[in-house]
Formats: C-alpha cells, sequence, structure tokens
C-alpha cells in the first residue's frame, strides 16, 4: 500500500502540473503562498485539491464507522471505495488526455478524484492499519525511520528499536519505488498507468488478509 501511495502521487503531480494528491502538506504550501502573495494564485485544481481530501477522509470515516456498527469487518468496504475512486481517476485522466495546462472538466475531476482516492486510502491507513507504519505520509515515517537508526549505531537499540526499523523502512521503500514506476509508466502510457494501483486494490478485495502482512 506504501507502493499504492508512492504511485499515485507522483503520476498525478507528472500528469496533472504538480498537482499533490496525497500530500495535504502540499497543498497548505500552495494556500498559503497564494494569501501571501495574490500574483500567485494557484489553478482552481490545486485549490479544490485541498477539500477533496477532506472529502474523501470524511467518506472513509463513514464508511468505517458505519462497518462497525453493523459489527463487519470494514477492509474490504474500504478498498472498495479507494477503487472507485481510483477507476474514477483514471478515466477521467484518460478521457482528458492530452491534459492542457488551461485544464478542461475532464481533467479537473480527475484531479479530485485521485486527490480525494488518496485522502480515502489515508484514512484507511490510519483507521484500520494503525499497527503499521503510514503508507502515505512519509515525513514521519522518515523521521522515526533515522531516529532509530542512528539510535542502533550509537548502541542505544534494543528489540523494539530493530522492530520499529523494519516496520517503519518497508512503507518508505515501497513508496519510494512507487514513485518510480508511477513517474516513468505514466510517461510511457499516460493515465492508463493507473491500472497498476487498481490491479493492487482488487488483489486486496479479492485475499482482504493481505492488510495483515
Amino acid at each position: 500500500m506504501g507502493f499504492l501511495g508512492g504511485y499515485v502521487d507522483t503520476l498525478g503531480f507528472i500528469g496533472l502540473f504538480g498537482l499533490f494528491t496525497a500530500h495535504v502538506t502540499g497543498n497548505f504550501v500552495l494556500l498559503g503562498a497564494s494569501l501571501a502573495d495574490p500574483a500567485n494564485i494557484p489553478s482552481l485544481l490545486k485549490i479544490l485539491a485541498f477539500p477533496a481530501f477532506i472529502l474523501g477522509i470524511a467518506a472513509a470515516r463513514l464508511l468505517v464507522a458505519s462497518c462497525e456498527r453493523r459489527g463487519v469487518d470494514a477492509h474490504r468496504p474500504s478498498y472498495l471505495l479507494q477503487l472507485v475512486l481510483l477507476i474514477g481517476f483514471m478515466a477521467c485522466g484518460m478521457l482528458s488526455e492530452p491534459v492542457a495546462r488551461d485544464m478542461s472538466a475532464l481533467a479537473m475531476a480527475a484531479g479530485l478524484l485521485g486527490t480525494a482516492a488518496m485522502g480515502a486510502h489515508s484514512a484507511a491507513s490510519k483507521l484500520l492499519l494503525a499497527h503499521l507504519a503510514p503508507t502515505s505520509m512519509m515525513t514521519g515515517n522518515v523521521t522515526q525511520l533515522v531516529i532509530d537508526s542512528v539510535d542502533q549505531l550509537r548502541g542505544a537499540g534494543d528489540a523494539a528499536t530493530t522492530a520499529r526499523c523494519s516496520k517503519f523502512f518497508w512503507p518508505l521503500f515501497g513508496f519510494a519505488i512507487g514513485c518510480a514506476a508511477g513517474a516513468f509508466l505514466f510517461l510511457a502510457f499516460g493515465f492508463v498507468a493507473l491500472i497498476v494501483p487498481v490491479a493492487i486494490l482488487c488483489l486486496h478485495l479479492v485475499k482482504p488478509s493481505l492488510d495483515q502482512a
């Protein structure tokens, strides 16, 4: 799932002229820059990306809460929500190609669906996979990994430190590989390259036990 986060974020960034689909920090930066310098107003898509991300989180939270009330496992429904949004991202992106800087309504829809998908992805990571490291927010993962690595090197580490290193390393590694894969495959195939994260989610729908791996 870390691979999926990096893949979708990089593909959206390249395909939609710097859109942050998974990194809400980047959207805060854009909004702050536009407030300080009105001449530096980001595109409408980048402004709307922040509320779209929030809506994705809210939708995932409501879905998980509904499953909890009914005593139903929420993993499959949360993967299905991400899948529907990512398919919408892919379909709108393919229909809008080639994407011009003066974005069409379809390109706008693609970006907003992708951002909502990653909001739902981030919420699912917090709500359902809390025992694992975050799969789309790498700043905290890098910070913890470096702290634990330094402790290991100075001889202050223990078994828990080693376990944390492994816990935070693999999502970070997967995210980095996903970033590279998303960039290369988008440049080669365009928005149809989103079939890769779509396939990952389909695999999790078929085998939900994978989320425990």
